[in-house]
């Protein structure tokens, strides 16, 4: 099973097809070209013409290296770091003495650009790949696996308590149910002491959550906690971080059902969409917002860990409908992982 040892936030080459590498080199090159403009500028007045002027090389430039960059990056992580960076700084200084050297046959450039735009090319490439190598040391797998740790113990307290809750509301009452109930909070707790760094199955992940709506159920009962569960084109065998069902299940639960004396019904979505799995859970409101502080820490901690393994490529989105409140977890389909 992948972990986050192997995820590409930590390589110090960029991974060149993620979204959030993608957005931060087009920001940082084009606040440089920016930068450059009003330097270069004769009067403050001119700076917005001078730097559309240069955004008209520059951005042709950048769109083309990247998705060469996009292509080559298999290979270039192959590579020794430093050959591999070098060769990423040769492409970025080839480009663009071949975009100069082109501009200038039309007339679009003086003739003697071509080294000038070569060296600030490469220059430029260095700094943005010295940026996320200091970037990949500070999410290395050491720190990240760290702070993985201390947030699913934040995670735990809650979900064992609450199921070792779940099971005492039984031992007097229905004993038979009781002795079943704790055979399922040994697998429950055998799932939270996983290692967190460790990706799980989506399959594993929606055994756990059916594991403690189940403990759940038998403390409210079936006629007050209901679940739907839409599995669609859900890809079971997908690798995804461990405990992201579960906290979400269990804030539906205290915050949704348990105050309403009728109760409700829980619905879990989960669906592959191109590239992208969609995972939504949704509960009834109660006639109140949704707002509590074990609820907002969940949330919270869950877009960190999503942060952690997926950067921008993973968010969770929350969305409080006609007396429903709905959590939406957007994950990327990646089965495997550098």
């Amino acid at each position: 099973m992948a972990s986050i040892r192997h995820f590409p936030a930590t390589h110090p080459l960029p991974d060149w097809r993620n979204f959030g590498v993608m957005l931060r080199v087009l920001l940082g090159i084009n606040g440089l070209a920016a930068l450059a403009a009003l330097i270069q500028a004769p009067a403050i007045g001119k700076w917005l013409e001078s730097y559309l002027q240069m955004a008209a090389i520059v951005e042709p430039l950048l769109l083309v290296s990247l998705g060469l960059l996009a292509l080559l990056r298999d290979a270039l992580w192959r590579l020794p770091l430093r050959i591999g960076q070098a060769l990423v700084i040769g492409l970025a200084g080839a480009l663009a003495g071949w975009l100069i050297l082109y501009a200038g046959s039309l007339t679009l450039v003086e003739p003697g650009a071509a080294l000038r735009a070569v060296l600030l090319a490469m220059a430029t490439a260095g700094l943005l790949l010295a940026y996320f190598e200091l970037r990949a040391k500070a999410l290395s797998p050491a720190q990240a696996e760290a702070r993985l740790a201390a947030l699913n113990a934040r995670i735990r307290p809650h979900f064992l308590f609450n199921s070792l809750n779940a099971v005492l509301s039984l031992i007097r009452a229905r004993p038979q149910q009781a002795e079943a109930a704790l055979e399922s909070l040994s697998d429950l707790f055998r799932a939270a002491m996983r290692d967190p760094g460790e990706l799980v199955s989506l399959a594993d992940e929606i055994a756990l959550g059916r594991q403690y709506l189940e403990l759940e159920t038998l403390r409210l009962g079936e006629d007050r906690l209901r679940v739907d569960w839409q599995l669609g084109t859900a890809p079971l065998d997908l690798p995804i971080p461990p405990l992201m069902l579960q906290p979400l299940l269990e804030n539906a639960v205290y915050h949704g059902i348990e105050p309403s004396p009728e109760g409700g019904t829980v619905v879990v979505a989960i669906a592959r969409d191109g590239d992208e799995l969609h995972i939504t859970i949704s509960n009834p409101t109660a006639g109140q917002a949704q707002h509590a502080a074990g609820n907002q820490m969940a949330l919270a901690n869950i877009r960190e860990r999503l942060a952690l393994y997926y950067d921008l490529e993973a968010r969770l989105e929350t969305e409080v409908g006609d007396h429903r409140y709905d959590v939406r977890i957007t994950l990327p389909c990646q089965r495997k992982v550098r």
